[in-house]
């Protein structure tokens, strides 16, 4: 059974920096992506980043320069880390996972999720 859990979360000025980590357990194949979303109120579930198991990576254009994503396979742990910090970027951040080797950041092809943690960025 796959899980994944989010962690990392906060408040944070316009121009400040955070990292969110995601530790990964249950996955049993070796070729796999996962991905940071982000869904903001009332918008819609958002790709902003995915790595894929042989560590290829593709970012949004709203990050890209911005938002690094990486993995630390020993420790099972993705992670985004987030430098200058808009306003428009605070929302709930989701990890998300799934089997197969594949660079897309739309929403149906991620099969896991994990619960979330709030990102939220004052001017």
């Amino acid at each position: 059974q796959v899980q994944l859990v989010e962690s990392g979360g906060g408040s944070v000025q316009a121009g400040g920096s955070l990292r969110l980590s995601c530790v990964a357990s249950g996955y049993t194949y070796r070729r796999y992506s996962m991905a940071w979303f982000r869904q903001g109120p009332g918008k819609e579930r958002e790709g902003l980043a995915v790595i894929t198991s042989d560590g290829s990576t593709r970012y949004a254009d709203s990050v890209k320069g911005r938002f690094t994503i990486s993995q630390d396979n020993s420790k099972y742990t993705l992670y985004l880390q987030m430098t200058s910090l808009k306003v428009e970027d605070t929302a709930m951040y989701y990890c998300a996972g799934s089997y197969g080797s594949r660079t897309s950041l739309r929403t149906y092809d991620f099969s896991h999720w994990g619960q979330g943690t709030q990102v939220t960025v004052s001017s």
